[in-house]
């Protein structure tokens, strides 16, 4: 398994289009709403981007048209799920705390398969390289922010080659 972001599609499609797109062609899609808070700056309202992504995903995994896609919710608190998206209940977020173990925790409890499975001290492991490195990566791709297509990719290398390095089958 791979991640992706809609920062990989180069396309000059506008980015809901981008979203949809890469959707449809996951199998897997991860929903964090622990992050729909109102902003410190004015105008103080929500960015409901998450909830919004996640309602497209619901939508487009009930079409109906054979293809099924697995979608994770996950939330820092229990029970604000049914306060904010009432319509989601029966569906059971992974509550992660805040926390980098709780989310990493999570993500392996959903992502459980046969062969190599890092165990949470290890995406620990991984994690805090990633963290040490960021600097570096941002600097050799001449970028301020995490968010970009480049950045993205050379973040997924360098998990990928720590992953090889500290999970062992």
């Amino acid at each position: 398994m791979f991640p992706h972001a809609t920062l990989e599609i180069t396309d000059s499609s506008r980015r809901l289009e981008k979203i949809l797109k890469l959707e449809r062609s996951c199998d897997y899609s991860i929903h964090d709403l622990s992050r729909v808070q109102l902003d410190r700056a004015k105008p103080r309202v929500p960015r409901f981007n998450m909830p919004f992504e996640l309602g497209l995903c619901v939508a487009d995994a009930n079409r109906g048209e054979g293809q099924r896609q697995n979608w994770f919710v996950f939330e820092a608190e229990a029970n604000r799920i049914d306060k904010s998206l009432s319509d989601l209940k029966g569906t059971d977020p992974r509550i992660h705390g805040s926390t980098v173990r709780g989310v990493l925790s999570g993500l392996g409890d959903v992502f459980r398969r046969p062969g190599r499975q890092p165990s949470v001290p290890q995406m620990l492991q991984i994690y805090r390289a990633l963290r040490k490195n960021q600097a570096a990566i941002l600097k050799k791709t001449g970028s301020d922010t995490l968010y970009t297509r480049r950045v993205f990719a050379d973040v997924c290398v360098l998990a990928s080659s720590e992953a090889d390095r500290i999970v062992k089958d």
